[in-house]
């Protein structure tokens, strides 16, 4: 397995996903904190939400986790979820704040 690679298809896959909330994605958005993948194809994924009450919160993370897993190469996520560094619009990616109107 070529491990840049598949992390490549786990941030295409992040890019298909969105806050139902906001009309970009979880990975431009800057939701993900970081990814890490191992030889075997176990993904360690940690994430954070734009708001620790946000209403869809399992949604979202089970979609990260079921569209993940839906790659060949991995043969397991571990989610973690954490609101440290909590998340604010400066986190989102050039892109993303063109979309929201920030820049």
């Amino acid at each position: 397995m070529d491990i840049d690679e598949t992390k490549g298809k786990i941030v295409s896959v992040l890019k298909r996903i969105y806050d139902p909330e906001i009309p970009v994605d979880i990975y431009e958005l800057g939701l993900i904190y970081d990814i890490n993948l191992d030889e075997h194809g176990i993904a360690d994924i940690v994430m954070t939400l734009t708001s620790p009450n946000c209403p869809v919160a399992d949604s979202i993370v089970n979609e990260v986790i079921v569209k993940i897993k839906e790659i060949d190469e991995i043969i397991d996520v571990n989610m973690q979820l954490t609101f440290d560094p909590p998340w604010d619009s400066s986190m989102a990616s050039e892109v993303a704040q063109l979309q929201l109107g920030i820049l």
